[in-house]
């Protein structure tokens, strides 16, 4: 449902408890509408998700819910839950490394 739509992040405001992420759907004929979804500020920091990935989360879920319900949502307000930025964490970690080269056999085998 979410293929004739376009989605805009336009910024985001920081408030007392959270940060709130305003976006802009516009629809065919020029219809828009302003979403708004919230990370609470004690979700940031260095055990937390960083700053910099929390409009891609607010995007994920906007898409989500877009492609759930249809173009016209029931609500403009969404808040992004501890188990969403779990889920975002986990699948953005770092991936540990292996060592790059295999080692030589030894030629005494």
């Amino acid at each position: 449902m979410t293929e004739n739509l376009s989605i805009q992040y336009i910024g985001f405001e920081a408030k007392a408890l959270v940060r709130e992420y305003s976006f802009i759907v516009r629809r065919p004929l020029n219809e828009t509408s302003e979403f708004t979804l919230t990370i609470r500020n004690d979700a940031f920091g260095s055990q937390g998700v960083r700053f910099q990935d929390a409009p891609e989360i607010c995007s994920l879920r906007l898409h989500r819910e877009l492609s759930v319900v249809g173009n016209d949502a029931p609500e403009a307000h969404y808040r992004i839950s501890q188990t969403e930025l779990d889920d975002y964490r986990t699948a953005h970690a770092p991936r540990a490394t292996g060592y790059p080269y295999k080692p030589k056999a030894s030629r005494d085998s």
